[in-house]
C-alpha cells in the first residue's frame, strides 16, 4: 500500500491512499481457495469444482468483500503507522473509475484529536457551600404534603353546600326524559367547583343540602367524546346524600401511616433525605463549574471543527426547541440568533473540556469498569419498546462509538470526583438562596468571557434552558476518541415513532368510555 500525505494543517489531516491491484487479486485467490470446498455443482464432486469456474460464480461478490475489506485493513494501518488519533469518523472515499482488476485509491481525511498535556492535579482548592437543612424546612416539605391529601367530614343536616365542599350524590341522566346508557350513578363523591363534571352541573348544587331532591339542566359540550349526547340537552335527576366540608389533616403518626410508613419519624427522615439530596446537588453544581472555570482558565488548545460543530448542533436544536414552546417563536428564534456565536463558544468550551477531562482521566487511572457499563447499557434499553431493547444492547456492543457516547457522562463524573479528592476543599455554611445566588452569579461571569458566553441570568427561557443545559450544567461533551478506527456508524435502533429514546415515553392508556359510563363519564367535563 503506497500513503501520500495531501492536508496536514492544524488538527486536519488528508491522505491519498493506493492499494495495488496485485494485492487485490491475491486476497480474491485465497478467498477462492477458501470457499471452493464449500461450493456445489452439478457435475463435480464436492470440494472439486475448479478454482476458475468458482471464481465465475462467485468472483464479483468475492472482489467486493476483499476490496472492503482491504479498504478497512489499509486505513486502519495508517492510524496505526502515522500514530493517528482521530477525532470522529474518517471521511473515506473511492477515486472515481475504479474497476477490477486496476489500483484501488482512496482519499482518507480527518481531524486528530489535539495534543493536550494533562496538568497536575495538586493544588486545586475549591469552595463548597453547605446547606444545612433545617427542622423547618422538614415541617413547610411536610406541609405541603398535607395540604395535597385533602379529607372531608360529614356537615350539618342543615349546612349549604358552597364551592370547595364535597358532595356525596345519586344521580340519573336523561335525554328527552329517558334515562340514557352510562348515565346514572350512585354515591358519587363531587367536590364544587373542581371542574370534575362538565360546566353547569356543579354550578346549580351550590346550596343544596343534605336529603336534597333536585332536577338540573344541563348541555353537553360539542367536543363531548360520547357522539350521541355532543350539544345535546340534558336532566339529571340528583339526590344529595351528604354534604361534607374540608376537614383540617393532621400531620400525627395516622397521617404517616397513611402514606404506607411506619412512624412520622420515618416521613421525616425521609423528607429530610430528600432535601438533603437536593441541596447537595446544587452543591455539587457549584463546585463543578468552579473547578472548571480554574481548568478552562489554564489552557487554551486548538479542538477539532467536527467535534465543535456537532455540539454546536446539539445545543442548537435545543435551543430551536425551547424557542417553538415560546408564546411568539419567531420573537424566540430572533433572539436566540442575535447570540448564535456565544452559542458556538460555548460548544467550543465543552469540546475543550471534554478533552482536558478525558487526558486527567487517562493520565491517573480513572476507569468506568465493565459492570457499570453493563448497567449503562441496560438503563439506556430501558428507554426503548421491549421489542427493540435486545436489538440496542446488541448495536451498543458492536458499535464502539455508540458505546463511547454512553460510557462519556459517567467517566467525566468519575474524573471530577477523582479531582475533588484531590483538592484541598473549604467548606462555608450557607442559606439555599445564597447557594442559587452563587451559581447564578457564575452564569453572569462566564457571560463576560469571550470564550464561553452565557445567557444572561434574565433572559427570556427560550434561550436561559438552552444554555443552562449547554454550559452552565457544565456537563463537557467532547470524549477521548478510539486510536483505532471505529468501523462505519450503522444507524440506532429507532424508538417507536423515531422519537428519541431518551424522550420517547408511553402514552397512558384511556380507560374504554362503558368502563366509566357506569358511574359519571357522561357528566365529566371531556379530556
Amino acid at each position: 500500500m503506497q500513503i501520500k500525505e495531501t492536508t496536514n494543517e492544524g488538527l486536519k489531516r488528508g491522505y491519498q491512499l493506493t492499494i495495488p491491484a496485485s494485492d487485490i487479486e491475491a486476497k480474491i485467490d485465497a478467498e477462492v481457495k477458501k470457499v471452493a470446498p464449500q461450493v456445489r455443482m452439478p457435475g463435480f464432486r464436492p470440494g472439486k469444482v475448479p478454482a476458475n469456474l468458482v471464481r465465475k460464480m462467485h468472483g464479483e461478490q468475492l472482489h467486493a468483500q476483499v476490496v472492503n475489506d482491504a479498504i478497512r485493513d489499509s486505513v486502519d494501518s495508517l492510524m496505526r503507522d502515522k500514530q493517528l488519533r482521530p477525532a470522529m469518523q474518517p471521511k473515506i472515499e473511492m477515486a472515481e473509475g475504479y474497476d477490477q482488476g486496476k489500483d484501488a485509491e482512496l482519499t482518507v481525511e480527518l481531524e486528530v484529536l489535539p495534543e493536550v498535556e494533562a496538568p497536575e492535579v495538586d493544588g486545586l482548592k475549591l469552595e463548597k457551600l453547605v446547606v444545612p437543612v433545617t427542622d423547618a424546612q422538614v415541617d413547610e416539605a411536610l406541609q405541603n404534603i398535607a395540604s395535597g391529601q385533602k379529607s372531608y367530614k360529614d356537615a350539618a343536616k342543615s349546612k349549604k353546600a358552597a364551592d370547595g365542599d364535597q358532595v356525596i350524590i345519586d344521580f340519573v341522566g336523561k335525554l328527552d326524559g329517558k334515562a340514557f346508557e352510562g348515565g346514572s350513578a350512585e354515591d358519587a363523591p363531587l367536590v364544587i367547583g373542581s371542574g370534575q363534571f362538565i360546566p353547569g352541573f356543579e354550578e346549580q348544587l351550590v346550596g343544596v343540602k343534605t336529603g336534597d331532591e333536585k332536577v338540573i339542566t344541563v348541555t353537553f359540550p360539542e367536543d363531548y367524546p360520547a357522539e350521541e349526547l355532543k350539544g345535546k340537552d340534558a336532566t339529571f335527576d340528583i339526590t344529595v346524600k351528604q354534604v361534607k366540608v374540608e376537614d383540617e389533616t393532621k400531620v400525627d403518626e395516622d397521617f404517616a401511616k397513611n402514606l404506607g410508613l411506619e412512624s412520622l419519624d420515618q416521613l421525616k427522615g425521609l423528607l429530610r433525605g430528600q432535601l438533603e439530596q437536593e441541596t447537595a446537588g446544587l452543591t455539587r453544581t457549584q463546585m463543578k463549574r468552579a473547578l472548571l472555570d480554574q481548568l478552562a482558565a489554564g489552557h487554551d488548545f486548538d479542538v477539532p471543527e467536527g467535534m465543535v460543530n456537532a455540539e454546536f448542533e446539539q445545543i442548537w436544536a435545543q435551543l430551536q426547541q425551547e424557542a417553538a414552546r415560546e408564546e411568539d417563536p419567531a420573537a424566540a428564534l430572533k433572539e436566540i440568533e442575535a447570540e448564535k456565536d456565544d452559542y458556538r463558544d460555548i460548544a467550543v468550551r465543552r469540546v475543550r473540556l471534554g478533552l482536558l477531562l478525558s487526558e486527567i482521566g487517562q493520565k491517573n487511572g480513572v476507569e468506568v469498569t465493565q459492570q457499570e457499563m453493563s448497567m449503562l447499557i441496560q438503563q439506556a434499553a430501558q428507554q426503548y419498546r421491549a421489542e427493540d431493547r435486545e436489538r440496542f444492547i446488541q448495536y451498543v456492543q458492536q458499535e464502539p462509538m455508540a458505546a463511547a457516547q454512553l460510557r462519556a457522562p459517567l467517566y467525566e463524573d468519575k474524573v471530577v470526583d477523582f479531582l475533588f479528592d484531590k483538592a484541598e476543599v473549604t467548606e462555608r455554611e450557607v442559606t439555599r438562596d445564597e447557594l442559587q445566588a452563587a451559581i447564578e452569579a457564575d452564569d453572569s461571569e462566564e457571560a463576560k468571557k469571550p470564550a464561553a458566553k452565557k445567557a444572561p441570568a434574565k433572559k427570556a427561557a427560550a434561550k436561559k434552558a438552552p444554555a443552562k443545559k449547554a454550559d452552565a450544567e457544565e456537563k463537557p461533551a467532547a470524549k477521548k476518541a478510539p486510536a483505532k478506527k471505529a468501523p462505519a456508524k450503522k444507524a440506532a435502533p429507532k424508538a417507536a415513532e423515531d422519537e428519541p429514546a431518551a424522550e420517547k415515553k408511553p402514552a397512558a392508556k384511556k380507560a374504554p368510555a362503558k368502563k366509566s359510563a357506569a358511574k359519571k363519564a357522561p357528566a365529566k367535563k371531556a379530556d
